[in-house]
């Protein structure tokens, strides 16, 4: 193992063990060093991947905190790892989706308001106007962001928007063209049907309706990736 690894693995040690609670300031650069048994340079490059990565929190002028460590700001660290991947590592953060978006569906449904889905339905109005493909991203976004977060779990919040900030590549080539090599709907036109199809579900109150329309929905992506341009003649990096 790397001694920059090491260094991380020892500051992480401390925290487990309770040695470094969430918010706790990290004691001075020297010290630390000679705690762990590390050289200054390698504490230092273990504090800023730390810091990457959340656990730790550089304060200008005061210091480096353990921060709060709450599970929705770590998972942020994924949210890179998702945007860069492509091709098979794409399909399975998908399947991710696809498991986990449904049942957070159908959770919400007893859990939205008149007021969200006022909310919801004004998401979709905005989104069937003229409007260019990257504002019917961003109200796709918020379609699933807000129904997300009706459950009240930042955890699950934050995956399902890690997740589909990856699709949003996916979502800009399905907007500009048909469904399939063979023609048919604009994508677009599809997502939209489909969020619509979502929307009723939850109006109805019909938990076992809205997860089955959101997978539907989430299936629709996936089998484009799986089938579409994008699998057999271009690179998605390069199409975003």
């Amino acid at each position: 193992m790397a001694v920059t690894d090491q260094a991380i693995e020892r500051i992480k040690k401390m925290i487990v063990s309770g040695s470094l609670l969430p918010g706790a300031r990290l004691p001075n650069e020297a010290d630390l060093a000679d705690q762990l048994g590390l050289s200054r340079n390698s504490l230092r490059e273990a504090v800023r991947a730390l810091t990457a990565m959340r656990i730790l929190v550089a304060k200008q002028g005061d210091g480096t905190y353990v921060s709060g460590l709450e599970p929705h700001l770590l998972l942020e660290a994924m949210a890179f790892a998702a945007d860069v991947s492509h091709g098979r590592t794409a399909r399975q953060l998908l399947q991710v989706r696809r498991l986990l978006e449904p049942q957070v569906t159908a959770l919400a449904v007893g859990r939205l308001t008149a007021e969200d889905l006022r909310t919801l339905r004004a998401i979709l109005d905005q989104s069937a106007a003229d409007i260019g493909i990257e504002e019917f991203i961003d109200l796709d976004i918020e379609f699933h962001r807000t129904i997300a977060d009706s459950v009240g779990n930042p955890v699950l919040s934050t995956l399902l928007g890690i997740l589909s900030t990856h699709t949003q590549r996916l979502r800009i080539v399905r907007g500009t063209l048909p469904q399939t090599s063979g023609g048919g709907a604009p994508a677009r036109v599809q997502a939209h049907c489909e969020h619509e199809a979502i929307w009723r579900a939850l109006v109805n109150r019909d938990a076992a309706l809205a997860a089955a329309a959101s997978a539907v929905h989430v299936a629709a992506v996936e089998d484009w990736l799986a089938t579409g341009p994008a699998n057999s003649s271009a690179d998605l990096d390069t199409i975003a």
